[in-house]
């Protein structure tokens, strides 16, 4: 194994030297070329906990993931760990499988680690959430879920929302069947619901059917290819693009067509919304700005320094092949 030792005598330089240059510190550019040159030759891999031990200041940042076959999920995690990359700080990522449990127990896992804060994407923040983000001491940063308890970064649901409903109103539909998930998630099940019943409030003559699905694609498809065998509906708004994608898979398999028998529209922006023909019309969200934004207000917590308790971020509307206006 290479040591921190090796490379500075590879280097020609003290050890100091090296240490200072894995810390973030000062060298020159020539040093910093031929350090960053003789490790990549190397593959040196710097001990991440013993450095911090050593200065006693971890570089370790958690992130808490509900569940692993996301696609917002990793547009986040991929922003989060190229801007902690850059600042020299190491990333663990534990997931919890949706399982409320198992958030608060890795709240207190990370804790135990030493890191130097948590970035949680939680899908609830309950009463034993926040007691754990008091007790652990550690800075914490909630992703797409809001509470008093800490620091939070969401987006606009009710925007978002309001834009598909508006949407759905503006091409005439009357009969509207939105199809949400539990409104224990406060962002997605209760806020975006909100937002998309405010825009269809436009119109006095929109009847809207409400059901209750999982996030889970298979489950969601399950569900729906038997509920829309009875459903008059002739725009379906779906509570996130994988729901979509199950609700346009369902109206097909039923022999209907999209858009012409009925319209299909979600929320996130997936890349996979373009791939699907018709491409879904959708709400995209900034999943990379919020990594992003993430990752430079938990640092700036970290050394001290003040930053707003809730930062909202926009969203933008995308109009596509899956709606059409009813004639």
């Amino acid at each position: 194994m290479v040591t921190i030792n090796d490379i500075a005598k590879l280097a020609g330089v003290a050890k100091s030297t090296v240490s200072r240059y894995l810390n973030g510190g000062s060298v020159s550019r020539k040093t910093k070329e031929t350090l960053d040159r003789i490790i990549a030759e190397t593959d040196y891999v710097p001990n991440t906990f013993a450095q911090s031990l050593k200065i006693k200041k971890s570089n370790l940042v958690g992130t808490i993931i509900p569940r692993l076959n996301s696609y917002a999920t990793n547009e986040i995690l991929g922003s989060v760990d190229r801007a902690l990359k850059e600042k020299n700080y190491q990333l663990l990522i534990t997931n919890t499988d949706q399982d409320v449990d198992r958030e608060v127990e890795n709240l207190y896992a990370l804790s135990r680690q030493k890191v130097a804060g948590i970035i949680l994407l939680a899908t609830v923040v309950t009463k034993a959430h926040r007691e754990a983000i008091s007790k652990i001491g550690i800075p914490v940063i909630l992703l797409g879920q809001r509470s008093d308890a800490t620091y939070a970064i969401v987006h606009d649901e009710l925007d978002a929302g309001y834009h598909i409903g508006k949407h759905a109103v503006e091409l005439g539909h009357k009969e509207v069947l939105y199809v949400g998930v539990t409104e224990t998630d406060e962002a997605v099940g209760r806020l975006r619901k909100k937002g998309v019943l405010d825009g269809l409030s436009l119109s006095d003559d929109v009847h809207v059917e409400e059901v209750v699905v999982d996030f889970n694609y298979d489950k969601a498809f399950q569900f729906l290819k038997d509920y829309l065998k009875g459903s008059k509906a002739t725009y379906i708004i779906c509570a996130t693009d994988n729901i979509a994608i199950a609700a346009y898979k369902a109206s097909v398999s039923l022999g209907k067509s999209v858009p012409e028998d009925v319209s299909v529209s979600g929320f996130g922006g997936y890349s996979i919304t373009d791939l699907i023909s018709p491409s879904i019309t959708t709400v995209k969200y900034a999943y990379k700005e919020m990594g992003k934004i993430a990752v430079e207000n938990l640092l700036r917590i970290i050394e001290g320094e003040e930053i707003p308790r809730r930062i909202t971020l926009g969203c933008e509307f995308l109009p596509k092949e899956s709606t059409i206006a009813r004639k």
